[in-house]
């Protein structure tokens, strides 16, 4: 397994499970609009990271690092939304909050320490 291929998989199926969430959510109109904003922001960091992992230069790796990091910071308030509106029950949530903020400090992590190198 390549480096950064166990935090791509961890990715991957975060989108799904926002993918899968997603779907489940309320028909309303509040519903949808949740669904759209947490559809979009959950499902991009997959791809952020991919893109990260392919560039050529650590300063264009830590943007696309930074990118994915906003996705997933503006996944977490969509999820905490839907959380405190009761709009859709909680317990199915919670855990995929978590897993948004670990994967946040887990790229935070890795963002200082490349920072950190190219300090020195």
């Amino acid at each position: 397994m390549a480096k950064g291929d166990d935090l791509q998989k961890r990715t991957i199926d975060f989108a799904v499970r926002i993918i899968r969430l997603c779907d489940q959510l309320p028909r309303s109109y509040v519903g949808r609009h949740l669904a759209n904003q947490l559809l979009r922001s959950g499902s991009s960091p997959a791809a952020h990271y991919a893109k990260a992992r392919g560039t050529e230069s650590t300063k264009d790796f830590v943007h696309k690092l930074k990118n994915y990091l906003k996705e997933l910071n503006e996944s977490n308030v969509w999820l905490e939304i839907i959380i405190r509106s009761q709009i859709f029950p909680a317990h199915k949530v919670v855990d995929l909050k978590q897993e948004a903020i670990e994967l946040c400090r887990s790229i935070n992590a890795s963002i200082t320490t490349v920072n950190q190198k190219t300090s020195r």
